[in-house]
Parts: C-alpha cells; sequence; structure tokens
C-alpha cells in the first residue's frame, strides 16, 4: 500500500519530544523507508504584549501528533514493525481511534489540517477573537487608548470595524485584531 496520516495521541505537553523520540526510534530501527514526515498540529499566533507584536506558536490539537506511515502492506494486513515502532516510543499512548487497527484519515482531512498547518506558518492569526458588540479599547495607532465597541468583524481579514467616540461624535474606524484589547 501507501503511505497515510494517521492521528497518533501524545501525552500531553510532550508533542516535541515524543516527536524527536519516534523520530529517533524509526531511524534506529532502519524504517525510514515505511514512515514519512511525523507533525505537530501549529500554527502562528500573534497577539499585542506590552505594546509590541509577539509571534508564538499554538498548537490546535494538544495532545496528538500526525504520522504519515505505511502501516499496511498490498494486501491490508498491518505490518507490525511499523505499529510496534510509533506505540514502543516513549511519551506516545497510541494511534487514534481502534488502537489494535487504526484507521488513517481520509485524504480530505489530512489535506484540511496540513494546510492549516502551512497558512498558520506563512500567516500568523490573532491569539484573541471577537464579536460585535465586544466593547474595545485601542492599543496601537492613532486612536491609541480610544475606548469603542465592536460594530463588524472581518476575520478572514483580521481586522474590526469600530466605533469610536472622537470629539463626541461616533466615527467608524478600521483596525487590525492585534491593535484592539478588549475591554
Amino acid at each position: 500500500m501507501a503511505k497515510r496520516w494517521y492521528i497518533v495521541n501524545t501525552f500531553s505537553g510532550f508533542e516535541e519530544k515524543a516527536k524527536a523520540a519516534l523520530l529517533e526510534h524509526i531511524k534506529n530501527n532502519n524504517q525510514d523507508e515505511l514512515f514519512g514526515e511525523v507533525l505537530i498540529p501549529t500554527e502562528q499566533v500573534v497577539e499585542m504584549v506590552k505594546g509590541s507584536k509577539k509571534t508564538s506558536a499554538r498548537k490546535f490539537f494538544p495532545g496528538y501528533i500526525l504520522v504519515n506511515v505505511d502501516l499496511y502492506d498490498d494486501d491490508g494486513n498491518m505490518r507490525e514493525v511499523a505499529w510496534h515502532t510509533v506505540i514502543d516510543t516513549s511519551k506516545i499512548s497510541g494511534f487514534i481511534g481502534n488502537a489494535m487497527r487504526p484507521d488513517a484519515l481520509s485524504e480530505e482531512e489530512a489535506e484540511k489540517i496540513i494546510n492549516r498547518i502551512k497558512v498558520g506558518a506563512l500567516k500568523p492569526i490573532p491569539k484573541v477573537s471577537y464579536e460585535v458588540g465586544d466593547a474595545v479599547r485601542v492599543t496601537d495607532g492613532p486612536f491609541n487608548n480610544f475606548q469603542g465597541v465592536i460594530e463588524q468583524v472581518y476575520p478572514d481579514k483580521g481586522r474590526v470595524k469600530v466605533m469610536v467616540s472622537i470629539f463626541g461624535r461616533e466615527t467608524p474606524v478600521e483596525l487590525e485584531y492585534i491593535q484592539v484589547t478588549k475591554s
């Protein structure tokens, strides 16, 4: 058969160590031909900290990693050597689903997760989400320290339209997510 993507459960907070241990286990057992990539589903998030932008990685499936492995032969029989390589790795508790005969992610599911990882790496997303009616304070730009209420949210652009009071008049101002904070 071919390599397919599987979700593997790790000890929460130990995804990096589980990935490193699995890659080492694969190398030590000379199983490079059975395994492909091992991914930790993360995305870059941006937030304002003490007046400056801070970008950090956030796991969107904490406690899980994705493993690309040729787990079954052409006759549909499990390659137990590959299965044992995964489950015998420290900080890994097993496959998701049927632990004894795991099901792979569908191509669509795998592609969706991998694309989210790629997009999250290229374009950091805001750490906080906003809704219409949220009271906010502007933290950056010419309207710094102004108070306002969110009138519209543009999640695809990472922007919000905020009604702020300028000289006693309500004025709409369009700002990036990271330029405001909830009051």
